[in-house]
């Protein structure tokens, strides 16, 4: 726009003197200048004409380091060239997507791969493309936007958990646990030949006629089905900054654990104790595992009540046979209670914490100037956590401390 005035007001003072002065060289500046404006003009109304143009996005949704590819292609269908095009996709996810300025011979195609890290959970918008070209003097600008834009969702982390297991009920709707049993569950996983005593409708007819003899199938015990993970995003009991706080390791703790539940084939259930407290009801298969990943792909840290509060409204959701998995950073003891009676419910409990003062300092160590945290601090969190592990001890409950920097799998296989 300052360009444009300063070139409005440069033809004025020329066109003025010009014919005020008669001098003939002043009219060829006018003439040449309207040959440049009326130039430019129409160089930046046909760049964008015969053009065609579109991008595609390899994933709608995908995990916190996974990689997002995003194909350009762009093609010119008449003769004239295009000296300067700029392709670019406006987008809010967190590292962007690289514009690209080109040039198109005629009846010719550009295409190019993107490749772009997911680093943060969140939904993410991609806007539709955007081309611009112009003219060499700058003068004049011409954009169009082509196709629409996407969603792209980036759900948590997800760590793999081989060495840790749930604790089990022998209660009918899950997966095996490695032992025989004389019952007859739906987990048939083996056949034995016949022995006396043996039911006749437990004989394998199929592997009877092939073996020549009679065949019997033999049954898996089951293990619990359903667990119920129990979120703490509390604002006032949280610490450390961006990855490496108690926000991201206990929404990638309850995310690693909701996967492993699904993959066991367990129903899952899940409360949030966000800014508006969210509960999924107890389902399973792939559609909850979705709607779980959804959910904390966009939780914040942004708590108002206590964790013992959400377990309060949480209890009358738990049924003998569950197993409730309770992820925390706060040390007020106040919630443990709640917690313990459900084992007369015949409900299993797991506690997770997060360590606070480990993600406090690991945030005052990446700080600019770096800070430390005081010694009263220090010995106020260990005091605390160590309250905290006797008060979980009384009920003889599972209890799992995740410091900072320490993978998940490394923290719950103790």
């Amino acid at each position: 726009m300052i360009r444009r005035l300063e070139v409005l007001v440069i033809s004025v003072v020329l066109i003025v003197a010009a014919f005020s002065t008669g001098l003939a060289y002043l009219f060829y500046l006018v003439y040449l200048g309207i040959l440049v404006v009326g130039g430019s003009y129409v160089l930046t109304r046909l760049g964008l004409a015969d053009l065609e143009a579109g991008y595609a996005v390899s994933r709608l949704n995908g995990h916190v380091g996974d990689e997002l590819r995003v194909t350009y292609t762009v093609r010119h269908v008449g003769r004239i060239p295009k000296p300067w095009l700029e392709i670019h996709n406006p987008t809010d996810l967190p590292t962007g997507l690289p514009a690209r300025a080109i040039t198109l011979p005629g009846k010719t195609e550009r295409s190019w791969l993107v490749r772009l890290p997911l680093s943060r959970r969140g939904t993410f918008t991609v806007d539709p493309l955007l081309i611009r070209t112009g003219d060499p003097f700058g003068l004049f600008e011409s954009s169009a936007s082509v196709g629409d834009g996407v969603d792209v969702t980036v759900y948590p982390r997800i760590e793999q958990l081989p060495l840790w297991r749930l604790p089990s009920a022998n209660l009918e709707g899950a997966h095996a646990a490695p032992e025989r049993t004389l019952q007859t569950t739906p987990l048939a996983t083996s056949i034995r030949p016949w022995a006396p005593g043996d039911s006749f409708n437990r004989i394998h007819w199929k592997s009877t006629a092939r073996h020549g003899e009679i065949q019997v199938k033999e049954f898996d015990l089951e293990q619990t089905a359903d667990v119920w993970v129990v979120l703490d995003l509390d604002a006032s009991v949280q610490a450390g900054e961006g990855e490496e706080s108690t926000v991201e390791v206990g929404v990638r703790a309850a995310a690693s654990v909701a996967d492993r539940a699904i993959l066991e084939n367990r129903a899952l259930g899940v409360t949030i104790n966000a800014s508006h407290q969210t509960v999924l009801q107890a389902d399973r298969g792939g559609r909850q595992r979705t709607k779980v990943m959804q959910l904390l792909a966009a939780v914040e840290g942004d708590g108002a009540n206590p964790l013992a509060e959400a377990l309060i409204t949480t209890l009358p959701r738990l049924r003998s046979g569950m197993t409730a998995v309770v992820i925390t950073p706060s040390l007020d003891r106040s919630w443990v209670r709640p917690l313990g009676m459900l084992r007369g419910q015949g409900v299993s409990c797991v506690v997770i914490a997060l360590d606070r003062l480990s993600f406090g300092e690991a945030a005052a160590r990446h700080a600019w100037p770096p800070t430390a945290v005081s010694e009263e601090e220090r010995q106020a969190a260990a005091d605390g956590m160590r309250a905290l592990r006797h008060a979980v001890a009384e009920y003889g409950l599972p209890f799992h401390v995740v410091p900072a920097g320490v993978p998940l799998a490394e923290a719950l296989r103790s």
